[in-house]
């Protein structure tokens, strides 16, 4: 293409055009020459395209056929340990196409970082992350509690009782900060933030308790600005209870709660049991909580049904003060009607309480047959089961 634009130059200058446009362009004077004899050829077309210039076999033949053993090489290096050496040299550094490329070259196959990258798609190879799919080590009746919450929350629903998935929400520091995610903006205008996130002792921190209704597809939020500890999550589900449980469900006699197995409203937590104790006086009216397995807590319907809303509504967004907090939680809505209401709660709520045997002792608490670890019934003090 070179020769025939050179060629096109000097047939335009007319008379002399051919040494003008050598001396121009540094082409030589005989290149120039054959790109005028192309010219003068009728152009010829298969299929519609023109048929190439270079004559087949032409060029600079490609890194694969020029060295066989390339591409070989190139996956030994990238998955060292189930193709090829496990000592090798890039065991322990990023793979990135400008090292792979320089150890290919170290090994004598010549390849640029380009060839590299144009080798690993080919290869049917893509840039990934990690991604969090493994459990762990699984308790031997991790399925058999999941049959037996999803039992329990279909018999209360099924009787008109109050099902409701409880957690904490990642703890989010109030101020002019960067926010995950992107939202639409004027282009080049993006929100200024702080370069640093560091706490500012005046604006504090924001700590989301969630209670999702399971059965109306409602939750409530109480945004604390103290600890996450247990009796601020029994104040939070009592609060819940106050301003939209109670109206939906006027004929209850009993709640379950599902929950985490850790965590301020952790299976083992003395304060937790405690603080039900005292909610279910409250509430007047029992108390049944199925634990999710150790390891779970991504099945907790609340994570998936109602947080992850949440962060999507709020994200690109500076959380600068609890009151934008609040109205962005509330604004929360799906297109299947989520429903949620956020208040604060400035209470204190300090950590470090120990619960004595005399104070457990206290609570009226009945375990299940089936791991009553995780699955017990809380009564008011002054009832039997």
């Amino acid at each position: 293409m070179r020769r025939q634009w050179a060629a096109a130059e000097a047939k335009s200058y007319g008379w002399g055009g051919r040494s003008a446009v050598s001396r121009a362009t540094g082409i030589a004077p005989n290149t120039i020459s054959k790109g005028l004899l192309e010219l003068a050829r009728p152009a010829r077309f298969v299929a519609g395209e023109v048929l190439r210039l270079r004559q087949p076999g032409g060029g600079r033949k490609r890194a694969t056929v020029a060295d066989p053993d390339l591409a070989s090489a190139l996956e030994r290096l990238v998955d060292p340990v189930t193709r090829g050496d496990p000592e090798s040299g890039l065991r322990w550094t990023c793979k990135s196409t400008t090292h792979l490329a320089g150890e290919l070259q170290r090994h004598k196959h010549p390849a640029s970082p380009r060839t590299v990258g144009r080798l690993l798609k080919a290869a049917g190879y893509s840039l990934q992350g990690n991604r969090k799919t493994q459990e762990g080590k699984q308790h031997v009746d991790r399925n058999a509690q999941f049959e037996h919450i999803n039992a329990t929350a279909l018999a209360f629903q099924r009787r008109g009782q109050p099902v409701i998935s409880v957690d904490t929400k990642k703890k989010e520091l109030v101020g002019n900060f960067k926010n995950g995610g992107r939202e639409w903006r004027p282009k080049g205008e993006p929100d200024a933030v702080l370069v640093h996130d560091f706490l500012d002792k005046k604006l504090g921190k924001a700590i989301p308790y969630g209670v999702y209704d399971l059965t109306a597809n409602q939750g409530w939020v109480s945004v604390g600005i103290d600890h996450d500890t247990a009796r601020f999550a029994a104040e939070a589900i009592y609060r819940w209870w106050k301003k939209m449980g109670s109206k939906r469900y006027p004929q209850a006699r009993e709640l379950l709660i599902t929950a985490d197995g850790g965590g301020s409203n952790a299976s083992r937590s003395r304060l937790w049991k405690v603080a039900l104790q005292e909610l279910a006086g409250r509430l007047r009216m029992p108390i049944h909580v199925c634990h999710f397995p150790p390891g779970t807590s991504k099945w907790n319907k609340i994570e998936h049904r109602r947080f992850c809303h949440i962060t999507q509504n709020w994200r690109g967004r500076p959380l600068v003060s609890h009151e934008v907090i609040l109205n962005l939680i509330a604004h929360t809505t799906t297109a299947q009607g989520l429903k949620i209401k956020a208040q604060l709660d400035t209470g204190n709520y300090p950590t470090g309480l120990k619960v004595s045997n005399q104070q457990l002792a206290t609570v009226n608490l009945h375990p299940a047959a089936f791991h009553g670890e995780w699955n017990y019934s809380i009564l008011p003090a002054d009832r039997k089961k």
